[in-house]
């Protein structure tokens, strides 16, 4: 069987005119509440009992409600197991200095958040239920918020929101649609502190986001 050939980049011009999320934005004043309640669903979810019973704390997710970016990641690890926080171990350090030395954000202005709101056992890949379960949470945050951009951080997560199973080397640096929302595809931070190599890639990544979002790129250096 010959593999489909890669879909051709997204005009951004183009992708910028199509419509975006479906149905009436959330006022403003509303949207902390309206996260608080579903943070306290997820607190007391056990539809997957494998997770609910190994888990300390659920990470939900945190930042800014009227975020115009927010990054996705696959699920927590055993840093954010115990904080109850997404991204703070190592690869949450890099993530954070992609956002404050890379892109000139402040990690409050952004929203985090992962597919699976509870660790998987060892670290291991989500199974199928498990993303089938946590994802209208993550549909909900996203409704709720309303991002004008996203971010998604590596390949699982990639592949469970676009539904593809196309390598990364195809996902990463052209844009896509999530609901709607225009969206840039780079490495997990973890992944590039195995592979440094790779950063180079992901800044390329993260200045496509920069022109979109109309932020003020770094001037190279001369010389």
């Amino acid at each position: 069987v010959v593999a489909s050939p890669p879909p051709p980049p997204r005009t951004v011009g183009l992708l910028f005119e199509e419509p975006g999320l479906e149905g009436p934005p959330i006022a403003v004043e509303e949207r902390p509440g309206q996260l608080a309640a579903l943070k306290a669903e997820v607190e007391g979810c056990s539809r997957c009992p494998a997770l609910a019973a190994t888990r300390t704390r659920t990470v939900f997710g945190e930042g800014s409600p009227t975020a115009r970016l927010m990054f996705i990641g696959e699920a927590p690890g055993a840093d954010e197991d115990r904080t109850g926080r997404p991204f703070v171990g190592r690869a949450g350090m890099l993530l954070t200095d992609m956002i404050t030395k890379g892109m000139g954000l402040q990690r409050e202005e952004v929203y985090i958040a992962n597919i699976l709101k509870s660790r998987p056992p060892e670290n291991r890949t989500p199974l199928p239920d498990e993303v089938a379960h946590c994802l209208p949470f993550l549909e909900r945050q996203i409704a709720i918020i309303r991002p004008e951009f996203l971010c998604i951080l590596g390949k699982t997560a990639a592949s469970t929101l676009l539904d593809t199973a196309l390598p990364m080397k195809n996902l990463r640096g052209r844009w896509h649609r999530y609901r709607g929302i225009p969206t840039i595809v780079t490495w997990h931070p973890a992944y590039l502190l195995r592979n440094p190599a790779s950063k180079r890639e992901a800044w390329e990544d993260l200045q496509m986001l920069m022109r979109a979002m109309g932020l003020r790129l770094p001037e190279r250096k001369k010389g």
